[in-house]
């Protein structure tokens, strides 16, 4: 597959199993990552690889946060059960600096593509993954546990493994009037 036919028909894969990118794959993902635009060289982000025993731990510490946050049951032992759902994640952090000519929010932008760049590396490569976001992205414990300053945000958590359902090559075009102006 091409890098236009990559992008045009990306689609994330939320059913992951092993194997998880590895060696040289692993590489090229974080090599892509690397290369996402960067205004000022800054490097403003930071990958956190959590895989095999890294996944019980961050099982532990959500499940921990949950409780701590005084959830019910049944999000306690979803918590819990989340991190089991690929076999690698990439925890990505926006490492955001004080810049006279970089705002912060540039920075925020620049992890985040850097997380899209690494999600298209690994798809390039056969495997696939999903950008999970929400909640735990402020969690103070989940925050500390990636030593995320009070600059500092974790823009996603990038789930990686080998996709278990086979989707179709290619996605209908979307409409993209709605979506387009020009001025």
């Amino acid at each position: 597959m091409d890098a236009l036919d990559l992008l045009v028909n990306r689609r994330s894969a939320s059913r992951l199993a092993a194997p998880a990118p590895q060696g040289e794959a692993l590489d090229n993902i974080i090599r892509a990552g690397m290369r996402a635009p960067d205004h000022g060289t800054l490097q403003p982000w930071r990958f956190h690889i959590i895989e095999k025993q890294g996944l019980e731990r961050f099982s532990a510490l959500l499940e921990q946060a949950a409780r701590d946050g005084e959830m019910d049951d049944k999000a306690i032992e979803k918590a819990k059960q989340s991190p089991f759902r690929a076999p690698m994640i990439i925890t990505v952090v926006a490492h955001c600096v004080e810049h006279h000519k970089v705002p912060r929010r540039e920075q925020l932008l620049s992890a985040g593509c850097a997380v899209m760049a690494m999600q298209m590396a690994a798809a390039a490569q056969g495997f696939n993954g999903i950008w999970r976001s929400g909640a735990w992205t402020e969690n103070d414990a989940v925050r500390a546990a990636f030593n995320c300053r009070e600059q500092d945000a974790i823009v996603g958590f990038l789930y990686l493994g080998t996709p278990q359902l086979k989707s179709a090559t290619t996605v209908l075009p979307p409409d993209t009037a709605p979506f387009v102006s020009y001025f």
